[in-house]
């Protein structure tokens, strides 16, 4: 098996602004297999996961280190190099580019698609959140205006049907307030409205906003509180009206359980769990602890959403959006479909290129 890694850069239409700071563009890896005459393709973004931090240098190191030990091994080989993996350490984001290859390549070796392969129906695909970052009211209002293709920088997603609202505003509970007002006169016909607010508040503050987001008719909460605060999570739960999701405070599967009696959900991400086999246990270990699911995604092109959408008929909610922000995706695969993220029938991911191919090969 042959392995090609190459680096390349994405720019988002509208830098994003969370809790902890604001991204504007991102550096990414593409992984390329080929083995038989097929190629299977992968790829990493960095991310930071609140203490955790995987930069694109971290991965490449560690990608180009563990590559040559892939050469005498075949493709469906696949429970052999998850082991060689994890006993090399290999950062979650690598282990992900390389586990997404090795699926895409089979999906390919089949003539088919990862859904089909599953057993899955694409009907039961929930519609897609688009993001909004934190800013003040009225860029807040501008941006949904963006996506709803009424703004005048608008390339339109017509049928969303979800909004999914960066809270956590350095400034304070009432700068988070007076944004998300300001989104739902803007939007008031969007009842599915979840709230994320990647660890910026304490738990007095979690706990004052649980009371007033159910005021407000939102969904869910994400990632109240920071990762590292999980013992305060039985307090939220108890008290909150809200379903309460975690994101930063779960990774793989492992980290499930613990987590089960103080949280309603946990968000799967391909960077985080190391790739869609993990990301398949991570759903069934949810799903057996009673617990709802949801996708999201970082600064991922097309070809990462278009591998976690393949999973997404077993989600309850998806929050696919990266790629739809991209000005320069090199990447197309699943379509926007009346709000919902849905993979081809093409085989394997059913991901192509329309651009150039990325370039920097390391």
């Amino acid at each position: 098996m042959q392995v090609r890694i190459a680096t390349f850069t994405v720019q988002k239409r509208f830098a994003l602004t969370i809790s902890r700071g604001t991204t504007a563009q991102t550096t990414n890896i593409w992984v390329e297999i080929e083995h038989e005459g097929i190629q299977g393709w992968g790829e990493a973004s960095p991310f930071s996961g609140g203490e955790a931090l995987q930069t694109t240098e971290m991965i490449a190191r560690s990608l180009q280190k563990f590559v040559p030990l892939l050469k005498s091994l075949s493709p469906l080989e696949q429970q052999r190099i998850e082991r060689l993996m994890l006993d090399a350490r290999l950062p979650s984001a690598a282990r992900a580019a390389l586990d997404i290859a090795l699926h895409d390549w089979v999906g390919k070796y089949t003539n088919l698609p990862l859904w089909q392969l599953w057993g899955l129906e694409r009907d039961r695909i929930p519609p897609t959140s688009v993001t909004i970052g934190i800013s003040t009211p009225e860029v807040a209002q501008q941006r949904v205006k963006d996506w709803l293709g009424k703004g005048n920088t608008a390339i339109p997603f017509y049928g969303i049907q979800a909004l999914k609202v960066k809270l956590g505003n350095p400034l304070g509970i009432e700068a988070d307030q007076a944004m998300l007002l300001a989104i739902k006169e803007t939007a008031p016909h969007i009842s599915q409205v979840s709230v994320d607010a990647n660890g910026g508040w304490s738990l007095a503050e979690a706990l004052q906003m649980a009371d007033w987001l159910a005021e407000q008719g939102i969904t869910y909460l994400e990632q109240p509180l920071a990762k590292g605060q999980e013992g305060d999570l039985p307090e939220l739960f108890a008290r909150s009206p809200l379903p309460i999701f975690v994101d930063e405070s779960c990774f793989t599967s492992y980290d499930i359980l613990p987590l089960a009696d103080r949280v309603h959900g946990i968000n799967i991400k391909l960077m985080k769990s190391g790739g869609l086999t993990e990301a398949l246990r991570m759903i069934h270990t949810a799903k057996a602890c009673g617990l709802k699911v949801m996708f999201g995604c970082y600064s991922d092109t097309a070809l990462l959403n278009t591998a976690l959408a393949h999973l997404s008929p077993l989600a309850d909610y998806i929050d696919l959006d990266s790629h739809l922000n991209l000005i320069n995706d090199p990447f197309a695969g699943a379509s926007f479909q009346n709000g919902r993220i849905v993979p081809t029938e093409q085989p394997g991911l059913g991901v192509h290129r329309y651009l150039d191919e990325p370039k920097g090969a390391l």
